[in-house]
């Protein structure tokens, strides 16, 4: 798991409510996390929970509450920690905070269980139940964005103390924050320029969180050494600064530091500086992570594409990829459930339009490359994921399946909404295309002429392949190993397809299968919006 620094934020509480007279409520900070992959958390989530109103169980005082909180592991329900114990309190807010790594591509089942301490067992049963609350961690949203500033640099010196004998000085610079403990705290040490008196650094960016905890009047110490390869660094000079100063400075007007040795100060009278510290430029902008645009109310708009083309076998006959077996399922309901089960947390109204392709349609038997599967038209939504099982199950009948395998009608079709969604002024936006398909595409060069220009808009195409077909061009769409290019050579701005084959996942439980489909969509998610300069909704200038 990749591990890094929680950023702690000021957020606002959301209630969450309890069985069955009381109710509690956590806040929430997020902190991005590295590389977006299955092996990667996006970001860490912290909880804090209180509890207002609680039953009171004791007799002769107050209960004495702690909140334990269990996640669903494998159909079973898995202590991942648990708060101190508040004594006498049945409104009581806990110092612990629950740590989580968030996964988007999960389903994770969440449970917090109050319970009033009685001895001093680790043993639950030997504690009176106060009540329990369950949701999943992707419902746990609607709350204030965490600090996420960050802080771009841009340093240079001149005219720096001459350290070395026989050349110039090797210099680099050390910024401090003061500690709780009240000492100096080590945040950021610049690369080494060699052999110069007038050293120009590259520009940096750190959090803000980090350099000043997100105080810009925060004193910040900036100590100047010259670099020595046995760890002896020879001292410079040093100054004190905050944020808020150091942004004064702008690209025409540099910020000018003197850089002091104390030492020299006290014994030379006529001791100016050691140097002069520019700061060229210095900009706070905001990193948003994925959790933040879904946080701040981006919704994530979800269409699936069917593939109904006569190659997947007539559905009555058990050899035919739509065939429903006696267990009620197949393998394109299982990717519908997979897949739309996750997403449906991230989309308020959860009414998701469902298409087929490749079918003669009644009642002139037309075929048609992007249809409704209710039949209706002007309203191809469906409540849910069960919606669209139920609108597939029950088309099946009434179709013919036919040919050929053309894409490029839907993609098209989600793209013109997506299309319109480019006018947002926040990120309020984004469209999912899951396609399910058996086979080899017919329309090649118009689909890829179809993913390019999708690539600039706020969407992302999911295909996932049934049956044992040869799927060399649905590798060839997913972009991981090259930039898929157009028929007109034009290239995709970004890589929006993942390919997964479904028969990788036959025998897996179905979380590995979301697991992989999902993987990259928060990172496309966030390179898009960011591309494009666009804030979460609400989100407040940095």
């Amino acid at each position: 798991m990749h591990e890094q620094q929680r950023s702690s934020a000021s957020v606002r509480d959301h209630c969450l409510e309890l069985l069955p007279l009381e109710s509690m409520a956590y806040t929430v900070t997020s902190t991005p996390a590295g590389p977006v992959g299955s092996q990667y958390c996006v970001c860490k989530v912290e909880l804090s929970i209180c509890g207002q109103n609680l039953l009171d169980r004791d007799v002769t005082s107050k209960s004495d509450p702690f909140c334990v909180l269990f996640m669903e592991v494998n159909g079973k329900w898995v202590e991942l920690d648990r708060t101190e114990t508040a004594v006498n309190n049945l409104n009581p807010a806990f110092a612990k905070k629950f740590i989580i790594d968030y996964h988007f591509e999960e389903v994770q089942k969440l449970k917090f269980a109050l319970f009033d301490q009685d001895k001093s067992s680790m043993q639950l049963y030997e504690h009176d139940f106060l009540g329990e609350f369950s949701c999943t961690l992707g419902m746990i949203a609607a709350q204030e964005l965490s600090d996420n500033r960050v802080i771009t640099l841009s340093m240079a010196g001149r005219k720096l103390d001459k350290k070395d004998l026989f050349g110039k000085s090797d210099p680099f610079l050390e910024f401090y924050k003061p500690g709780d403990d009240g000492k100096w705290m080590l945040v950021h040490r610049t690369e080494v320029i060699k052999y110069t008196l007038d050293p120009v650094w590259k520009p940096f960016t750190v959090p803000l969180v980090s350099l000043c905890d997100g105080d810009v009047e925060k004193p910040i110490k900036v100590m100047c050494y010259d670099y020595d390869s046995d760890g002896g660094h020879d001292f410079i000079g040093e100054f004190q600064t905050s944020v808020a100063r150091m942004c004064e400075a702008q690209d025409a007007s540099p910020l000018e530091l003197e850089c002091i040795n104390p030492k020299k100060q006290k014994k030379k009278k006529n001791y100016k500086n050691s140097g002069i510290i520019i700061v060229k430029s210095c900009k706070i902008t905001r990193d948003f992570s994925f959790l933040d645009y879904i946080l701040g109310g981006c919704q994530l708009m979800f269409t699936v594409g069917i593939d109904f083309t006569a190659s997947n076998g007539n559905p009555r006959d058990p050899s035919s990829l739509h065939y429903i077996n006696p267990m009620g399922t197949n393998e394109y309901l299982s990717a519908i459930w997979a897949v739309g089960q996750i997403i449906q947390d991230y989309d308020s109204d959860k009414m998701f339009p469902a298409l087929g392709f490749g079918a003669q349609l009644p009642p002139d038997w037309k075929v048609s490359h992007e249809f409704a599967i209710n039949f209706n038209p002007t309203n191809p939504f469906c409540s849910g994921v069960e919606g669209i099982v139920q609108a597939y199950s029950a088309c099946l009948p009434h179709i013919r399946f036919y040919g050929p395998t053309n894409f490029s009608p839907i993609v098209n079709h989600v793209a013109r909404f997506a299309a319109q969604a480019t006018q947002q002024e926040a990120a309020s936006q984004y469209f999912i295309l899951l396609i399910i398909t058996d086979g080899v595409i017919s329309d090649m060069d118009e689909t890829r002429h179809a993913v390019v220009q999708a690539s600039k808009l706020p969407m992302s195409i999911i295909i996932v392949g049934v049956g044992n077909a040869d799927f060399a061009a649905m590798e060839f769409l997913d972009g991981d190993s090259r930039v898929l290019r157009s028929y007109t050579g034009e290239e995709a701005v970004r890589d929006i397809v993942q390919f997964v084959p479904f028969r990788d996942f036959r025998n897996a439980p179905k979380e590995t299968l979301a697991k992989a489909v999902l993987a990259e969509l928060p990172q496309q998610v966030v390179q898009y919006f960011k591309h494009q300069n666009l804030p979460p909704i609400n989100s407040e200038p940095a």
